[in-house]
C-alpha cells in the first residue's frame, strides 16, 4: 500500500515538473534551451555557438518532449501490475495529460500549442511504458 502510494506520488511530481516547464513564459523557455544547447553541443563541437542555436534549437526542443514524456510513461506505468491492458491505461494517462499540457500552453505569454508535440509526447510515453513491460515481462 505505501508502494503504491509513493508510485502515485511520483507520478503526480513529475506531472507538476512539466507543468512548471510548459508554464514559463516563451522567452524563459528559449533561455533554458538556449543555455543547454550552449552548455552541451558547443562546448562538444567547439563550432559557432549562433550557428549552432539556429540548427539545433527545434530538434533539441522535440528530443526534451519525448525524454520528459518517456520519463512520465514508465513512472505511470510503474503504477500498474504488468498486463498488456496496462499497456493502454498508461498510454491514454499519458496521452491525456500531453494534450492538457499544450492546452495549457495556449493560455502561457509567448508559448502555443502544439499537435505535433502531443505525437512526440505520446510517442516518448510509448517508449517508456512499452520498455517497462518488456522489462519486467521477463
Amino acid at each position: 500500500m505505501k508502494k503504491n502510494i509513493i508510485k502515485i506520488l511520483l507520478v503526480i511530481l513529475w506531472m507538476i515538473v512539466i507543468f512548471c516547464f510548459s508554464n514559463q513564459k516563451a522567452t524563459d523557455s528559449t533561455r533554458l534551451s538556449d543555455g543547454f544547447i550552449k552548455n552541451t553541443i558547443c562546448k562538444i563541437n567547439k563550432t559557432d555557438c549562433d550557428k549552432t542555436i539556429k540548427k539545433t534549437f527545434k530538434p533539441v526542443r522535440k528530443c526534451a518532449h519525448f525524454c520528459v514524456y518517456l520519463i512520465l510513461g514508465l513512472l505511470v506505468m510503474n503504477c500498474f501490475n504488468i498486463k498488456r491492458k496496462y499497456i493502454v491505461y498508461s498510454l491514454i494517462i499519458c496521452l491525456l495529460y500531453s494534450i492538457s499540457d499544450e492546452v495549457h500552453q495556449l493560455f502561457v505569454n509567448g508559448r502555443s500549442g502544439e499537435i505535433i508535440d502531443v505525437f512526440i509526447d505520446t510517442f516518448g510515453s510509448f517508449i517508456g511504458i512499452f520498455s517497462l513491460f518488456k522489462y519486467r515481462s521477463r
